[in-house]
């Protein structure tokens, strides 16, 4: 494995100090279940990976497209880090190969399946911050950023969390939250269930083969719900 993460390391430009935290973001809940590693999977990496991920993008995004609109900003960001631009980002420096899977995921494409893959990814950026800091996280991340990005448009993105978070926002002292309320099903065909609370009343349900999937369900239900066109 070491010659692996060496390889890894390349494509991504950065040797890490604590190889424990690569390893970890490449370790998948199928694996870490396998092996009875509890809390040895990649799930609390993407957590935080996901949120330095979207500070990087924003800064990014504010600092280069100086009069592009806040809508249209939005917009941009949910392009590069929504599920299928992750996807394609992990693909570009081949992260399926690296990973660690339990047996059935290994066995039904999971090398190759966009939400384990944007999941992956997240994870890593994650290592990339907690071994070497902000700067070097940030740098990781702006390898993937588009060369045209300056002269692109807002792109047409169906984010319904957007969609609903700029209905919520016409009244201030609203609130929306999504809740993870449980998963179905094996490691290798796992179903998440998500709740989207306005004021801890529940306005919709999603379920998807990702917690991001099952967010955006949830919240084009709620939006369906208050009588919007989501198609």
């Amino acid at each position: 494995m070491c010659n692996n993460i060496e390889k890894l390391e390349e494509a991504i430009g950065y040797r890490f100090n604590d190889r424990k935290l690569i390893m970890q973001a490449l370790s998948h809940s199928s694996y870490a279940n396998e092996k009875k590693r509890p809390g040895g999977s990649n799930e609390r990496l993407e957590f935080l990976g996901d949120s330095v991920l979207s500070i990087v993008v924003s800064e990014y995004l504010y600092t280069h497209l100086t009069n592009v609109a806040e809508g249209d900003l939005t917009k941009m960001r949910a392009s590069l880090v929504c599920e299928k631009s992750l996807h394609i980002f992990a693909q570009q420096i081949n992260l399926g190969d690296y990973l660690l899977l339990g047996k059935g995921e290994e066995n039904t494409g999971g090398r190759e399946r966009p939400s384990i893959l944007a999941d992956a990814f997240e994870a890593v950026i994650a290592a990339v911050y907690l071994d070497g800091g902000m700067e070097a996280a940030k740098k990781h991340i702006l390898r993937f950023m588009p060369q045209d990005i300056e002269t692109r448009k807002a792109p047409v993105f169906r984010d319904f969390k957007t969609v609903l978070q700029e209905v919520v926002q016409m009244n201030p002292e609203e609130k929306v939250e999504y809740v993870l309320i449980g998963a179905e099903g094996p490691d290798h065909n796992k179903r998440f269930v998500v709740e989207v609370c306005l004021n801890d009343q529940v306005i919709g349900r999603g379920k998807g083969r990702s917690k991001k999937e099952a967010e955006q369900l949830a919240a084009k239900e709620a939006l369906e719900l208050m009588g919007y066109e989501t198609q």
